[in-house]
């Protein structure tokens, strides 16, 4: 296969710029984008990827020589984008959710089975997070042992002047556990080792957001597997003080050491993001992790051209999704009114 060429399709989430980044830096070229309407991100498109042309959607559905799509349309418009694009004959990179519905699961499990397509969610809390990388080397290596728990918190900014309407129903946006907490559980399944787990605790709430009352700012999960224990808590509370979107952290115990990331910032401490806190028996330091590789994005290549799973296992990648749902079901509601 010569150069990999993709189109990016949806800019309702801003998170389009570095799905479309991270392939243009491991060597892919960006074909041409469509979105509907006009989303806040779509002018921060134009500006980041000027050369880039918009161009209809079945023009660039139609293109046999695009092999791939990257999709952050709205949430409960995903799942249905991303089946037209794999009936097409493109592989598909989607926006955490991927989808929102056990029927839109089921729907993509059969089309990925009939169309033997690729269809990636970009979990960028690890897949963008080059600490990410450093610990997964870490934890492979056996510098702390055998993982036992991970703690995976996920504040956001909430910024909720910005926001569009959608964004606040649970209805079209699937809620937060479906959406933010899918990522901590990618990570708990990636770094113990896990095929599986189930949920044994889960909780959304609404404390802080009157005037949007069916809205959830606050999320928890407790999943655990065959050998390992996981917890994740997410919110919508980052404080304006905070010199980013959110101060993102993931703890890792193992039998024989921790590890640490402060994934964005540290808080009045080092400057940058991406640190990492290794104790063990002989080490008790903090590793620099800014000019670590993200393999995510050059390793999707390599699948598309090889039609391997080295990005991520498909068979994760569907359960992250049934997870994070299974949860949002069963959570426990709090100052939210009844379903």
């Amino acid at each position: 296969m010569d150069r990999i060429r993709f189109a990016a399709l949806g800019m309702d989430h801003r998170h389009i710029y570095g799905m479309t980044q991270g392939m243009m830096d491991a060597g892919a070229e960006l074909a041409g984008w469509w979105t509907e309407a006009d989303p806040q991100p779509r002018a921060g498109f134009i500006e980041r990827f000027p050369d880039a042309p918009e161009c209809a959607l079945e023009a660039l559905l139609d293109d046999p020589s695009i092999a791939l799509v990257l999709i952050a349309c709205r949430p409960d418009r995903r799942a249905d984008l991303a089946i037209a694009a794999m009936r097409a004959g493109k592989d598909v990179m989607v926006d955490k959710p991927g989808c929102i519905t056990e029927d839109e699961l089921g729907r993509l499990r059969a089309t990925v089975r009939d169309t033997g397509r690729i269809w990636s969610v970009n979990f960028s809390e690890r897949f963008e997070v080059r600490a990410t990388t450093v610990a997964t080397r870490l934890v492979r290596d056996g510098a702390i042992g055998e993982v036992v728990q991970t703690v995976g918190l996920g504040p956001h900014r909430l910024n909720a002047a910005t926001r569009p309407d959608w964004f606040f129903e649970a209805s079209t946006y699937g809620g937060i556990l479906t959406d933010i907490a899918s990522h901590q559980i990618e990570q708990f399944l990636h770094f113990t080792r896990s095929e599986d787990a189930e949920i044994s605790l889960a909780s959304v709430g609404n404390y802080a957001n009157p005037d949007h009352p069916a809205f959830e700012d606050f999320g928890e999960v407790s999943l655990r597997s065959a050998h390992a224990q996981g917890y994740v808590r997410v919110d919508w509370y980052t404080a304006d003080a905070l010199p980013n979107w959110g101060d993102g952290r993931l703890f890792i115990t193992g039998t024989e050491g921790t590890i640490e990331l402060r994934k964005y910032v540290d808080v009045a401490g080092r400057p940058g993001g991406d640190h990492l806190f290794l104790v063990n028996g002989t080490r008790c330091e903090h590793i620099d992790c800014s000019d670590a590789p993200l393999p995510y994005f050059g390793d999707l290549m390599a699948d598309i051209r090889d039609r391997t799973q080295t990005a991520c296992p498909q068979a994760r990648t569907f359960r992250v999704c049934e997870l994070a749902m299974q949860a949002q079901a069963m959570a426990l509601r709090r100052n939210l009114p009844r379903a």
